[in-house]
């Protein structure tokens, strides 16, 4: 099975927060890559690499950004692959304007939103893992084992 993910986070200010679940990713085999691509100011990369990304080999992909967090958004509409966005805080509302721009999505085009910052960014980990146990056998077992440590690793 590859379970590989490609976060795109808006800048690379936004990396040490989404880079908190990596151990998750890593407890849960989960292959991924943090690319930097922002909706405002690489709109064309961001829908070639969103509209290739399961011809990539990609089975999930995460949107995290602050602010007007429009990432998330840009990414479902280049693909039909689950998206998850992760809002960010540093804008002048501390993060709620990040969580209702991700979270406000027009139907048809939906996108699952996490908490803000980094509790959201390892929610968004484990959600993934959650997603591939629906035919990944070892995932299942792993996700049994986290929930009886409490959740936590």
């Amino acid at each position: 099975m590859n379970n590989k993910v490609a976060i795109l986070i808006g800048s690379e200010t936004d990396r040490a927060t989404m880079e908190a679940a990596n151990k998750y990713y890593e407890y849960f085999s989960i292959d991924y890559e943090i690319k930097v691509m922002s909706a405002h100011r690489n709109p064309n990369e961001v829908h070639k690499f969103c509209s290739e990304a399961r011809d990539n080999g990609y089975k999930v992909l995460i949107g995290a950004a602050g602010m007007a967090a429009h990432l998330a958004g840009a990414i479902k509409a280049n693909t039909t692959l689950p998206v998850i966005g992760v809002p960010l805080d540093g804008g002048v509302l501390t993060g709620l304007d990040s969580l209702l721009s991700t979270l406000q999505m027009p139907k048809g085009v939906p996108v699952a939103t996490m908490a803000v910052g980094k509790s959201g960014a390892i929610n968004a980990a484990i959600l993934c893992a959650e997603i591939f146990s629906l035919i990944d056998d070892d995932m299942i077992e792993k996700l049994a084992e986290f929930k009886s440590n409490g959740a936590k690793l």
